[in-house]
């Protein structure tokens, strides 16, 4: 067994006998549940540590991580991730956080054969077709890669809004609002896009609303 494997056990024994001493109930606590307020769906990338990133803990957010932060309709991981998060968990954010240099945003702008991740690469290759008057309009290659990787967190943020879980939750609570984010790795820099999750959920409601049924109304009626 390699040393650097081994390593992980002693830092763990480190890491737990260092939350004991700053608090002793601390896994005592964590152990009784989880009330995270925000749902982060990011990247796999290695580099991209969700709590780390965000200054938080173990418990604060309830994380999913895909390749490139993809939010697919028939994807049932992400969607049972969602579902959990806004329906039981009752998340009040949920964030889609891409990142600068995604290898995965990189791979479907080449015209290269990936074998089994073409169908996943497809996605964000959508995402290209729908803005290909801008992007191609880019002509610095990098900044291309780059604004490419905010209008994949854009279109995903849509992909979230369209859910019924995440319309029928805000229709009662007024939550979840969705953001979207991109982690700069060269600077280390969070940058909040200003998603306006709420007139997005306007200009998509006629196509795109899954609430108009009696038991959201019965449901708003009783919450009332």
């Amino acid at each position: 067994m390699s040393q650097s494997y081994e390593v992980i056990f002693e830092n763990n024994r480190k890491w737990q006998e260092t939350k004991r001493q700053q608090c002793p109930d601390y896994f005592k606590d964590l152990a009784d549940g989880q009330n995270p307020e925000y749902l982060y769906i990011g990247c796999s990338d290695s580099r991209v540590a969700a709590e780390e990133l965000m200054g938080f803990e173990p418990g604060d957010v309830f994380v999913h991580r895909n390749v490139a932060n993809l939010v697919h309709g028939l994807d049932m991981n992400a969607a049972s991730a969602i579902e959990y998060a806004v329906s039981h968990l009752k998340v009040k954010h949920i964030i889609i956080c891409g990142h600068y240099n995604c290898g995965g945003i990189k791979a479907a702008m080449l015209p290269e054969d990936f074998g089994t991740m073409n169908p996943w690469l497809s996605n964000i290759r959508d995402v290209y077709r729908l803005h290909q008057e801008e992007l191609d309009a880019i002509e610095d290659e990098h900044l291309r890669y780059d604004r490419l990787v905010e209008l994949n967190v854009q279109e995903q943020c849509l992909n979230v809004i369209k859910m019924a879980c995440v319309q029928e939750r805000y229709l009662l609570d007024g939550y979840p609002i969705v953001h979207g984010w991109v982690f700069d790795l060269r600077t280390g820099r969070l940058i909040d896009l200003n998603i306006d999750f709420k007139n997005i959920l306007a200009d998509i409601q006629k196509i795109y609303d899954l609430t108009d049924s009696e038991w959201v109304v019965n449901a708003r009626k009783k919450a009332g």
